[in-house]
């Protein structure tokens, strides 16, 4: 592609014009006639290459004056980059329609049920999130919630080839605060609550708002969960066209009288002019605020209600999601991703309304991440567990037992509620599956759809909790 054609409408230059080979922000894999954006990373500024790019005959683009030949000056170099890919794959982001979904916890599951929804009703949809890519019934891994631009933006040119009416993304805070999504506008933005996480990274909670508060300024319209302070303030300070869900309190889209299982739960689905009767496979008051929110999206894509019901109805939830572990036994097992203090608070208030014997929730929390957040962990767990077993979540860098110590803070005096400390998950797993009794349940927080463990150095190692438990249940 001519650099001309490439840049036109993000950025002027007078370097003569070329046919460029590639585009890239990352200096390893500059080559001639390619364009290399110098980016500003937390360990390394790509500006410290540009002047070997320009001997090596790339373009450079830098945020000042580096006095070099073949520089284009911008503002920002990383919204500048995402652009860049945008239009590098033929900005595939103006083929599709979009629906994105931020908050702290419920992303992957709304995302799921919106393509479910979607899927049912005729369309093909792309689907980009935490667990998995999906194109159609194409399944793609993923490393990160919301990918880097080149390679979202290679996504998204496959889900246009690939004959994709809607994408429907989980847009983390740091593919918004870092540019990622490039070009990207949004026919529907959807915010679910903001709790405490990520702060290693955005160091206040008003940082984390105003991050996630991005996603609202490119978009036609947006659904707001207004339970929680953040979602109030966020519906009160953006001007598009906006509609609110609740299950606390009425809004555009409100659930009353919720009914809770552990094979499903019912409830009430009222709009400001009607009013249904919902009943689905999913379990916990979060799904059904989760849905609510679902509902009031495919309601704006206007979509029949009868189809919108129907396939509610049908969905069996997500993998990882509040997943029942099949046992076999006189006891239940839970695998979910709760791995912030109000997940965790949120799925075993739930799992407590159906729970006949103790709950048990086997939780850890992620090495070289927000320390602040592990007492935080354990004490949103003591609100609604009847047994607490600590061990590890992903360790990465960190000594595990040094991590357990920073959640033991919050047991300081104590003394009401049974914990065991077992550093080794599986041996975690199979102690918490050796001790359990009739009518227990037992929650294992944090893995949820992950098969693996972080150690140090960045080592994944396999690890599937349903064949831990599996395992631990041949030995009884």
């Amino acid at each position: 592609m001519k650099l001309y054609d490439l840049i036109h409408g993000i950025a002027d230059t007078h370097i003569q014009n070329r046919e460029i080979v590639s585009i890239t922000d990352d200096s390893r894999k500059i080559q001639k006639d390619c364009i290399f954006v110098c980016v500003k990373g937390d360990s390394f500024d790509g500006h410290s290459k540009a002047k070997d790019a320009v001997n090596l005959g790339a373009i450079v683009v830098v945020d000042h004056n580096m006095n070099l030949d073949n520089q284009i000056i911008v503002p920002n170099t990383r919204e500048f980059y995402g652009e860049l890919c945008c239009s590098w794959f033929g900005n595939p982001e103006k083929k599709m329609k979009f629906i994105g979904v931020t908050g702290t916890n419920g992303k992957t599951t709304m995302t799921s049920v919106i393509k479910h929804i979607l899927t049912d009703n005729g369309y093909k949809v792309g689907l980009i999130g935490t667990i998995q890519n999906e194109i159609g019934d194409e399944v793609i891994h993923t490393d990160n919630t919301t990918p880097f631009a080149f390679d979202l933006m290679a996504l998204l040119d496959k889900m246009y080839r690939c004959g994709c009416d809607y994408v429907v993304m989980e847009v983390s805070s740091f593919g918004l605060v870092q540019h990622r999504i490039g070009a990207i506008h949004f026919d529907i933005a959807v915010f679910t609550n903001l709790t405490q996480d990520h702060l290693d990274y955005h160091k206040t909670m008003e940082d984390y708002y105003q991050a996630k508060k991005m996603l609202f300024d490119i978009c036609d319209k947006a659904i707001v969960c207004i339970d929680d302070d953040y979602g109030v303030r966020l519906f009160n300070e953006i001007s598009c066209e906006k509609y609110s869900y609740s299950i606390t309190k009425e809004a555009d889209f409100y659930a009353v009288n919720p009914i809770i299982k552990s094979n499903g739960t019912t409830f009430r689905f009222n709009t400001l002019n009607d009013s249904y009767d919902i009943n689905m496979k999913m379990v916990g008051s979060f799904n059904v605020s989760n849905v609510t929110g679902v509902m009031g999206v495919c309601l704006a894509e206007e979509i029949p209600f009868e189809n919108i019901k129907l396939s509610v109805e049908n969905c069996n939830g997500v993998k990882g999601r509040c997943e029942i572990i099949p046992t076999g036994r006189d006891f239940s097992v839970i695998c979910d991703y709760a791995h912030t203090p109000d997940a965790i608070e949120n799925i075993l208030k739930s799992v407590k309304e159906y729970t006949t014997g103790r709950l048990i929730c086997l939780f850890g929390c992620g090495g070289n991440r927000d320390k602040t957040k592990r007492p935080l962990m354990c004490k949103s767990a003591l609100k609604y567990a009847d047994k607490l077993i600590i061990t590890s979540d992903n360790p990465r860098d960190e000594n595990p037992q040094e991590i357990i110590n920073d959640i033991l803070v919050a047991l300081e005096g104590e003394t009401s509620i049974p914990y065991d400390v077992v550093v080794d998950r599986v041996q975690a797993i199979h102690h918490a599956i050796k001790t359990a009794q009739t009518g227990d349940i037992i929650v294992l927080a944090g893995k949820g759809h992950e098969d693996y463990q972080i150690l140090a150095n960045n080592v994944h190692i396999y690890l599937d909790e349903r064949e831990i438990v599996a395992d631990a249940l041949k030995t009884l």
